[in-house]
């Protein structure tokens, strides 16, 4: 393997100590979108905050990992420091308002991709660290929460995402055959790991005229007597691993010439969306984890 060394250090070291600097300021798009106008005929007082305003204070709170209290009185501050003449809602407007955006973040991104790499991981709402687990086992009180993406592997943008609990019926590939209903009709490939292997979610990527880059297990057979196109082509896979000569090396080779290992870049965006909002979910109730979900997404 070739090595590359570092011959320009001086330019190298400022470039790390600049990355702890802090520039903040609200664009101008923000400042005319904070109140809110479009007042509705509903009872009760109109909202005085637009949905931008909230969604704009939560990113801050995520990426700083702040409660409700000191998100508030951040906000404040940096208002105060910029000299806007906003207004900034208490931090129980904001917990309210939170649950109110899940429909407003549905769409994350609107790339349309030729590829799309899909997976899961989890985020953990409360229970025992890593070390107690390790320790003394898990208890009946670690609970967690997955988020499931779908990205660009060329842009590295997260295109759809969902918040499930562990239940039955949020398994990957379920999940998996609503975010593709939701995904561009663009991509022309799609790539997943054995959890994605199953017959609803390789017939919706077969209904967009697209590639399923998903490797069968170990013990898959093919379905002579099968009519569906998608299970044909799933039947494909299983005979060219078989032709390779069917063992860990043959499904290697299948993978280096499918180009499944693209697939590894979700795990980077999954690891990259952990060091910047946390692996945790400070939110408790199922509507603001959603919102949650998704913010940690957009940030």
């Amino acid at each position: 393997m070739k090595r590359y060394r570092i011959t320009n250090w001086p330019k190298y070291n400022k470039s790390l100590i600049a990355r702890g600097s802090i520039n903040f300021w609200f664009s101008e798009d923000v400042i005319k979108k904070w109140r809110n106008t479009n007042h509705t005929c509903r009872k009760g007082c109109p909202q005085e905050y637009s949905d931008d305003a909230i969604l704009c204070i939560l990113l801050i709170r995520t990426v700083y990992h702040l409660p409700l209290r000191a998100t508030e009185g951040l906000v404040l501050s940096l208002v105060s420091l910029l000299r806007l003449s906003l207004n900034v809602p208490s931090y129980t407007q904001i917990c309210r308002r939170a649950k109110q955006l899940g429909k407003r973040l549905e769409k994350l991104s609107v790339r349309r991709p030729h590829d799309i790499v899909f997976d899961s991981t989890g985020l953990k709402v409360y229970g025992e660290g890593e070390w107690k687990v390790k320790q003394h086992g898990t208890s009946k009180r670690r609970t967690w929460r997955k988020l499931h993406l779908g990205m660009d592997p060329h842009s590295k943008e997260i295109i759809v995402a969902e918040v499930t609990n562990n239940s039955i019926g949020s398994g990957d590939c379920q999940v998996g055959t609503r975010l593709m209903k939701r995904a561009p009709k663009s991509a022309r490939r799609i790539l997943g790991d054995g959890a994605y292997d199953g017959v609803e979610f390789r017939q919706e990527i077969q209904k967009r005229g697209a590639e399923s880059i998903i490797p069968p297990p170990r013990d898959a057979v093919v379905h002579l007597d099968t009519k569906d196109e998608a299970t044909r082509k799933r039947n494909d896979a299983v005979r060219e691993i078989h032709g390779l000569g069917g063992d860990d090396e043959a499904r290697r080779i299948w993978k280096i010439l499918k180009g499944y290992h693209t697939r590894s870049l979700v795990e980077t965006t999954m690891y990259r969306i952990k060091q910047l909002t946390g692996s945790n979910m400070r939110s408790r109730e199922w509507e603001r984890q959603r919102v949650e979900g998704h913010i940690k997404c957009l940030a």
